[in-house]
């Protein structure tokens, strides 16, 4: 008699059903779908709705759905060059008050995503889209990081009463210009202390002053350059996450460089918009000795003064130097002010902007202190065949606040219009700002119709191999062929869940995988069934046969797939890319093929065999 755990059965029973739950929205297809998301000073509402439709029927453009998401408008399309010839209409009619990404909208039943479904993810070779190798400039992050340690020199020696000329950053690093050989020697020793970071050196005196020059040390130059690679890497996939991209890739590569690519984004030139439009947040303090409407009309700007508008267009005139930027954020989180009920953001800063903070508000308490948003915006246009690339800054004043009372890592910025205005700079600031420029050197667009042609190959294959597998086990195995296959689709239908569940990106390598792993999954099958057969070949009972089968070849099982689990960890260590997608589709194949092979396998030829039915032969 064969003895199955009726446990086991369970067990069997609930994994299927619930592989087979959430295999079940890879079913649903996904729909081409132009995302609108508002820019600043603009809302998605119900007149935004109407002007879109408006736009689509005059043109005779056909959609299925229409509807406003977390903010968001997304519009769906029966096709992709529906979708594209949408886009352009939609741009042209609503200019850049709106930023418009091409998507591809999920039509998994909201009961299915309420439990965790969702359709696996394709990656660029099966869905189309863009791909950008980008350098990183570090000459400027280095520049950026000069003109911070100029600003500390200048901030160190008024605090330290030390007299100076002048800071100034040159070619060959940081010059700072003494009034006497005495008060070179004290900035010198109050420089070398507070900033360790700087190699200083005696410049030479005379007509020109007292010098010490300056230059950023080899160690702290390293520092700068992996941070900024670091940090363009967070700040490059939360811009382009927060702007509704689907499942962007975004990862370092070498020593300078950053691979980006964006699947479904068939527009080259948005691709660069949403790439480059990176923002952040700088808090600088109010000049209240001048009147901002007489700096306008006669251009007389205080020199340590610059002139500003904010969004009414009214002018602000605000101190060049700089207290905190948003670089030196470490969270953001919208909110309501408890003491008014105001929209608010809710700051903090790291160690080294709440020290500048805590300095500035000590000293300025009762005085304005303006938050001005900073946008870097690309503009890539075609001029006689050439790409030409160029960039504008927009600047603008968002708030004017006043000090309350002195504050350092833990703030509170006010003066928001509203509770969207407050939740939209939140996000600007988590996102953070680009540590340094970005060129891109290379691109590649892979269109919708290739991906789709190479997602027909690989189900082609697929299915072939599967058909192929199938047919071979039924007619040299019989009835044990044929539980073999029904355990090879529970195998596949795990795979799918596996992969739709853990949010693994499909690739053209992953479905080799898949394939590969198709032919491997019967293998645990074949050696027990030769096993049942040699048994029944040395005169044992069928039944017996069967115990032994399973039994005696589960060690060798285990030892087949444990080395090729072996080297498929090994290729999700040291590989990188396609190489990865491979692996992660292997490594998830061999441990749901053990399972089905031999756990579900053996509840099947339990249930066929078993049950105290005395068996006289095997169809095998």
């Amino acid at each position: 008699m064969i003895n199955f755990p009726r446990w086991k059965y369970g067990l069997v029973l609930a994994v299927i059903l619930l592989a087979a739950l959430y295999a079940l929205p890879n079913l649903y297809p996904q729909d081409p779908a132009v995302q609108l998301q508002a820019n600043r000073g603009s809302v998605v509402d119900e007149a935004l709705r109407e002007r879109v439709q408006g736009v689509l029927e005059r043109n005779q453009v056909p959609f299925t759905r229409m509807a406003i998401e977390d903010e968001r408008l997304l519009v769906r399309f029966p096709d992709t060059d529906t979708q594209l010839r949408a886009i352009e209409l939609v741009r042209q009619e609503l200019g850049e008050q709106y930023v418009s990404a091409l998507n591809l909208a999920s039509t998994v039943p909201d009961w299915l995503t309420a439990l965790g479904g969702r359709s696996m993810v394709l990656g660029l070779d099966l869905q189309g889209g863009v791909h950008f190798t980008m350098e990183v400039d570090q000459r400027a992050s280095i520049e950026q990081q000069e003109n911070r340690f100029v600003e500390d020199i200048r901030v160190l020696l008024r605090d330290k009463r030390v007299r100076y000329q002048n800071v100034s950053r040159t070619p060959a690093g940081i010059v700072v210009n003494l009034r006497t050989e005495q008060d070179r020697e004290r900035a010198y020793a109050e420089i070398a202390a507070d900033l360790p970071e700087l190699v200083l050196e005696f410049g030479r005196g005379g007509d020109d002053g007292w010098l010490i020059n300056g230059r950023i040390s080899e160690a702290t130059l390293n520092e700068i350059a992996a941070n900024a690679i670091e940090q363009n890497v967070s700040t490059l996939r939360n811009r382009v996450n927060e702007l509704g991209v689907a499942e962007p890739i975004i990862q370092r590569q070498g020593e300078s460089r950053i691979v980006v690519q964006l699947p479904g984004v068939q527009d080259t030139a948005a691709a660069k918009r949403i790439l480059g439009a990176t923002a952040t947040l700088e808090y600088r303090a109010v000049d209240e000795s001048v009147n901002p409407f007489e700096v306008q009309q006669t251009g007389n700007v205080p020199p340590d003064s610059a002139l500003y508008t904010d969004r009414r267009g009214n002018p602000v005139v605000l101190k060049k130097r700089l207290i905190v930027s948003g670089d030196q954020l470490v969270n953001a989180a919208s909110g309501f002010d408890s003491r008014d009920g105001s929209p608010m953001v809710s700051v903090r800063l790291n160690a080294a902007g709440a020290r500048r903070m805590q300095e500035f508000t000590n000293d300025n308490v009762g005085k304005g202190m303006a938050v001005v948003f900073v946008e870097r915006i690309p503009d890539v246009r075609t001029v006689d065949g050439r790409e030409v690339r160029s960039t504008r800054i927009r600047q603008e004043v968002i708030s004017i606040a006043t000090i309350r009372e002195p504050f350092g890592r833990n703030f509170q910025t006010t003066g928001l219009d509203s509770a969207a205005e407050a939740s939209e700079t939140a996000l600007l600031l988590r996102a953070g700002a680009l540590a340094a420029p970005i060129d891109i050197v290379e691109e590649r667009v892979i269109g919708p119709s290739l991906g789709q042609d190479n997602i027909e190959r690989g189900m082609r294959a697929i299915v072939i191999g599967f058909a192929a597998v199938l047919l071979f086990m039924l007619v040299y195995y019989r009835m044990f062929g044929l539980v073999a296959n029904i355990a090879l689709v529970a195998n596949v239908v795990l795979i799918f869940a596996a992969l739709s569940l853990i949010g693994v990106t499909l690739t053209m390598p992953g479905i080799a995988g898949i394939v590969l792993t198709i032919g491997m999954a019967v293998d645990a099958n074949v050696l027990i069934f030769e096993r049942i057969r040699e048994e029944i070949r040395n005169g044992n009972t069928p039944v017996s046969s069967i115990r032994a089968g399973y039994d005696k070849a589960w060690s060798t099982i285990i030892d087949a797939n444990i080395t090729t689990l072996i080297a498929g960890i090994s290729l999700l260590a040291f590989g990188s890319g396609p190489v990865r997608g491979f692996a992660v589709v292997l490594c998830i194949g061999i441990l749901t093929s053990m399972f089905t092979a031999v756990t579900v396998s053996e509840a099947i030829v339990s249930l066929i065999y078993g049950r105290g039915r005395k068996v006289k032969g095997l169809s095998i």
